[in-house]
């Protein structure tokens, strides 16, 4: 079947159409992985490094594990860093 604009067969794209390329969750993924070794290491370091790249992973990137690492990376910050300061 064919459409009567250009002779294309319906379903494909033109030429000069542009790809759509699917993001990976690489943000989100290294922002989990800080938050939690803000739990043990460094906390304000760690945790605050990983909760700028999952605010970054959420409003820049859409990446769908962006809100979890936000959780993660908080309860690191603040965990990790009431953990210091029992254990101090």
């Amino acid at each position: 079947m064919t459409t009567q604009y250009g002779n294309r067969p319906t379903g494909q794209q033109p030429q000069g159409a542009p790809q759509r390329t699917t993001t990976g969750n690489v943000l989100s993924i290294i922002a989990l992985v800080l938050g939690v070794i803000s739990l043990l290491f460094l906390p304000i370091v760690f945790g605050v490094i990983g909760l700028v790249l999952a605010i970054i992973a959420k409003t820049v990137r859409h990446e769908r594990l962006a809100v979890a690492a936000i959780v993660v990376s908080a309860v690191g910050l603040v965990g990790g860093m009431l953990l210091g300061a029992l254990l101090a």
